[in-house]
């Protein structure tokens, strides 16, 4: 990590904008680690708070644009050809779409904030080809909002930047924890309301 601190001390705002572009890509580098930091040398007038914002905001937009690319023109093909494989036919991924036409703008501006899941959601968010325009506004607010905040507390802590990355890191886990079992109990859920559909099929 010590390659990124560096990166933004010595890059500004381009270099701000590449590190979020990655943390998009990579998840290990999280925003919660970086954007404090940026907050620390916005108070000590090193960078424009504005800029900051922007290139921020923007490296976040393209590296999620990349993978919202790879779930539009990839991902629904190859779920198609290896669906045997998960056990989920053209029809179940048509109703996962229609799950996401009705509930994907939330997803996408909330997961923002959320480790893992801000890189995850614009993978299904492409597969369901939800159109670019909204995807890119959605996560352009989302994470506008989410740098803002985090380059704030950054710029009120100070030299304490770092007590931000801890706290907002553990709240975070917390998050992807019940995230992820949530997300369990939903897929439980859902393949043994298939296998019983199943059977009524086979006994009707």
């Amino acid at each position: 990590m010590e390659w990124v601190t560096d990166l933004v001390r010595t890059g500004g705002a381009l270099g701000i904008a590449l590190v979020m572009l990655v943390e998009n890509l990579f998840p290990p580098i999280p925003s919660e680690a970086v954007l404090p930091l940026a907050g620390f040398l916005v108070g000590r007038g090193e960078l424009n708070p504005v800029t900051t914002l922007v290139a921020s905001t923007a490296g976040s937009t393209i590296g999620a644009i990349l993978l919202y690319a790879i779930g539009r023109w990839g991902g629904r093909a190859v779920l198609l050809r290896h669906g045997h494989l998960f056990r989920m036919s053209e029809q179940d991924l048509d109703r996962a779409d229609d799950w996401f036409d009705r509930h994907g703008p939330k997803v996408v501006f909330f997961a923002r904030m959320i480790p893992l899941a801000r890189s995850i959601v614009s993978v299904p968010a492409g597969t369901s080809e939800m159109p670019i325009l909204r995807f890119l506004l959605l996560t352009a607010a989302g994470s506008a909002l989410w740098n803002a905040l985090l380059i704030g507390l950054g710029v009120a802590f100070g030299e304490n930047y770092q007590r931000v990355a801890d706290t907002v890191s553990r709240v975070s886990d917390g998050v992807v924890i019940v995230l992820g079992v949530a997300l369990v109990a939903v897929a439980v859920w859902w393949f043994r309301r298939r296998q019983t559909r199943r059977v009524n099929a086979r006994s009707g």
